[in-house]
């Protein structure tokens, strides 16, 4: 047989049986007199057994290991490897459509979604309480980041601490006023005195143990990006905050 017809009786590309052939997984046959490899029955046994395997889902490596004679895995436990990995993936697809789900049955989705069924519902419970702050909507960047790039007990943590502040009047109106005090101070000097009394409402907002005792560092990359996307002023009020809710308790 010719390659054209190989690949067409085994149903792949001949690019397919070149690339096997370069990978080491189909051997060359003999060539006839004008140049053209003579493809045999066993070419095409080994070509759809390649076929099969990789169907399946084993990578070319796995595919080596299956066909060669002093293969480090035998084929029973290549397929339960394949097995496993695959019920791996299935959970993460059922998991995420479970979020996709959620988000879609929520309805409007926040300006920051997609987002954690769990701040989405925040998200929508606290947004009109704070409408109309700038420093609230930047507030809400972060929250949706730190979703995305928090281990699963911090992440847990913030939330819990977020909706604490949600269920409470009290909590929202010191939070609102926080905000407004931060707002104000957009285009402030570092140096104005309202920073402080910023800082002391922010501290006084943040719910307990936000911060534990003396972890603020303030060099830490995270929090100097969060200052370097702040007007001077509120940085200094955020940092002063930090500082007061980490300090030393009674």
């Amino acid at each position: 047989m010719r390659i054209g017809e190989l690949a067409a009786a085994v149903g792949v590309t001949t690019r397919a049986v070149r690339h096997y052939h370069h990978q080491g997984l189909l051997p060359e046959p003999e060539r006839l007199s004008n140049g053209y490899r003579d493809y045999t029955l066993r070419h095409a046994v080994v070509l759809a057994r390649i076929r099969r395997l990789t169907e399946l889902g084993l990578g070319l490596a796995e595919v080596r290991d299956v066909l060669a004679d002093d293969a480090g895995k035998d084929l029973v436990e290549v397929l339960t490897e394949l097995d496993a990995d695959l019920a791996r993936q299935e959970a993460e697809i059922r998991g995420r459509r479970q979020w996709l789900r959620a988000l879609l049955d929520a309805g409007e989705l926040p300006a920051e979604g997609p987002v954690s069924p769990e701040l989405a519902a925040l998200f929508a419970e606290t947004a009109p309480r704070f409408a109309g702050s700038p420093m609230a909507a930047r507030d809400r960047e972060v929250f949706a980041l730190l979703d995305t790039v928090a281990d699963p007990a911090a992440r847990e943590r913030l939330m819990s601490l977020a909706a604490a502040v949600a269920g409470s009047p009290q909590a929202t109106a010191r939070a609102n006023e926080a905000y407004a005090l931060l707002d104000a101070l957009a285009d402030a000097d570092p140096g104005d005195p309202r920073v402080s009394e910023a800082a002391r409402v922010l501290a006084g907002a943040m719910p307990p143990d936000v911060v534990p005792a003396g972890a603020v560092d303030h060099e830490d990359g995270f929090l100097r990006a969060l200052y370097a996307d702040l007007a001077p002023a509120q940085a200094a009020a955020i940092r002063r905050a930090l500082d007061i809710v980490s300090g030393p308790r009674p």
